[in-house]
């Protein structure tokens, strides 16, 4: 029987692993291309637009409908990818295809974040009001409302509510294994805080983990930063080279140096390309189903959100994480099978060994408390969707035991299927995305048409007025 669950087992990683390597990656990365060429590279021409309607706006109220307000709804989407991801993740993929994958990781990123815009772009035009008055969307209600694809629908939903019982396993287990080396805490204890802390902000609906997200993860976001960029500064000269790597080795292979076993161009493609798309999760779908309940006036107006929170996640964080550990020599000292404690031993250099492993520790363990109370409220929508409210209440209770399993070691035959999970729900997601490419692109013109361009054309005339005011 053992050799039989063994045979499954690889049989099961060799397919995750085919399918991430090759066909998902091309995939995402054909879609990412053609869906910018058909938003006319909108994510370029209007960055600054981007930023100003971002994090540009971040105090301004708004009366549009929605259940949270548009930085809310992002604070939530950011939840799910800023962590563990940005910060265990990018040193792995330098573990695994050197310096050259941060070169793929930026490249997967910009046109990431066509895919991204245009999925919340989607998911705004097609919410609806559920049977509590509160907004709900996502790429479910796409792709029935739009497409009439039913079973398509439905296949989403099912598989992303499955898919994210293996996935709060994967992250708490994560933590309870850091937290268990840095302090010598139990896994049951870190499991028990975990569950608590996540109860508590689940069972306030999306209003209380927006609340939670909006003060929680932008602190946690520029406290890492901040650490991170002082130990860049303090290793400032090691910039010019650390570029070079990264230029050079994504286009020519790397040999081993120190615990760094060496890398090939086709292992700092798949590692980069892979690690940018797990960062943001552009093209997941999951992202539309927290900006469904968002305050906008326009679909476009939140879906630039979704540009700015790849560049967010991905060119910053994910590039800040990376560098730490390149200019520090970290990449070169730390062995593979230990990569996820790369970052750790980079801070700390400056910091101390103590400190390091301490402040690591105890961020991933706020991190994951948030991810895992977001990606939660992701799966009560789908069985809501597929079943009705008092489903959704009874997978919430799942969703919150399986971080306790999950950190005490339990269930791990589950984990395996995580990737083969992701790999359904990706595709059952980006497909529709491509048939829909005409209506993506009709409501950016439109946004810029009537939107943007209306905006500019009064920002000129109050100019106006004012310079004529001061003659």
């Amino acid at each position: 029987m053992g050799q039989l669950w063994s045979t499954i087992e690889k049989g099961i990683a060799d397919v995750s692993n085919f399918l991430w390597t090759y066909p998902l990656s091309i995939i995402l990365i054909l879609a990412g291309i053609f869906l910018t060429i058909r938003i006319k590279f909108f994510q370029f021409r209007f960055f600054g637009h981007v930023l100003h309607q971002t994090i540009g706006q971040i105090f301004k109220k708004t009366e549009q409908k929605g259940t949270i307000t548009p930085f809310q709804a992002f604070t939530s989407a950011l939840a799910s990818t800023a962590g563990a991801t940005n910060i265990v993740g990018v040193p792995i993929a330098i573990s695994l295809g050197g310096p050259g994958a941060l070169f793929w990781m930026w490249l997967v990123a910009l046109i990431g974040m066509a895919t991204k815009y245009s999925e919340i772009l989607l998911g705004m035009k097609y919410r609806e009001k559920n049977e509590k008055n509160i907004w709900v969307g996502g790429p479910q209600y796409y792709i029935k409302k739009a497409l009439g694809w039913k079973w398509v629908s439905t296949a989403f939903a099912f598989f992303l509510m499955i898919e994210l019982i293996p996935s709060t396993m994967v992250q708490s287990n994560s933590i309870a294994t850091q937290t268990e080396g840095a302090f010598g805490w139990p896994v049951y204890i870190t499991g028990a805080i975990m569950c608590a802390a996540i109860a508590l902000v689940v069972f306030g609906g999306i209003k209380r983990i927006a609340k939670v997200t909006d003060k929680m993860v932008p602190g946690m976001v520029l406290i890492y930063l901040g650490i991170c960029l002082y130990v860049i500064f303090a290793n400032i000269d090691q910039l010019p080279n650390v570029f070079g790597l990264i230029f050079t080795h994504a286009f020519s292979p790397i040999a081993a140096t120190g615990g760094f076993a060496g890398a090939g161009i086709a292992q700092a493609l798949r590692w980069g390309v892979a690690r940018g798309l797990y960062s943001n999760e552009a093209g997941l779908g999951t992202a539309p189903i927290a900006h469904a309940a968002a305050k906008t006036d326009h679909p476009s107006r939140q879906a630039l959100w979704g540009i700015f929170s790849v560049f967010i996640d991905t060119i910053v964080i994910c590039t800040i994480s990376g560098l730490t550990v390149l200019v520090t020599g970290a990449w070169k000292e730390v062995s593979g099978e230990n990569a996820s404690n790369m970052i750790n031993v980079a801070i700390g250099s400056e910091f101390g060994d103590a400190f390091g492993s301490s402040f690591i520790s105890v961020f991933l363990l706020f991190f994951v408390i948030t991810t895992i109370g977001i990606l939660t409220f992701y799966g009560e929508k789908q069985a809501e969707y597929l079943f009705n409210l008092k489903a959704a209440k009874f997978m919430r209770i799942v969703y919150i035991l399986s971080v306790f399993v999950g950190a005490i070691g339990g269930l791990k035959f589950v984990w395996q299927f995580l990737d083969l999970l992701l790999a359904f729900v990706l595709l059952a997601n980006v497909v529709p995305l491509l048939f829909l490419h005409k209506e993506i692109a009709a409501l950016t013109d439109d946004y810029i048409n009537r939107v943007y361009k209306k905006r500019t054309k009064k920002k000129k005339i109050d100019l106006f007025y004012e310079e004529e005011d001061a003659s």
